[in-house]
């Protein structure tokens, strides 16, 4: 019964995409990314104020595992430091390819119902394709800062 949940609710993100637009303005940063694996593709964005992210938004197409979890993602991270964010990243990396998480304080929310994922690894790539291009994109954000200073 609890499988039938999470699969509802892994669906019901893949339909109804959370935080699905284009973001434009100030302090706006975004990075397209393409799974090599499968051909999902996603544009990610994110409105950084100093250390923290103010919103966050996706456009993309996929398979239902990498839409929602990039949805799911972007509900996670939107109004967090980036502090947060890395400890939050790398819980869910866990989660997809150990199936559970190093601390269980950490709170995932619905990204929790795609721990069964683990066990198919070649979706692994799927799950945290919205979190690679985090990874990017903040990885380019920290390399223009750098050449600011």
């Amino acid at each position: 019964m609890l499988n039938d949940l999470y699969r509802k609710l892994v669906m019901e993100h893949a339909k109804y995409r959370r935080n699905h637009k284009r973001l434009e303005g100030e302090n706006v940063r975004k990075v397209h990314y393409k799974n090599p694996t499968c051909g999902d593709v996603i544009t990610l964005y994110i409105q950084l104020e100093g250390e923290r992210i103010n919103d966050v938004a996706f456009e993309g197409e996929g398979c239902s595992i990498s839409m929602a979890s990039s949805s799911m993602m972007t509900e996670l991270i939107k109004n967090k430091d980036l502090n947060n964010v890395s400890i939050v990243r790398n819980e869910f990396e866990q989660l997809i390819r150990k199936g559970k998480q190093s601390n269980d304080d950490i709170d995932l929310g619905d990204a929790m119902s795609l721990r069964g994922v683990y066990r198919l690894r070649a979706r692994h790539n799927c799950a945290l394709m919205a979190w690679q291009a985090l990874d990017k994109l903040l990885a380019d954000v920290s390399a223009y800062k750098g050449v600011e200073k």
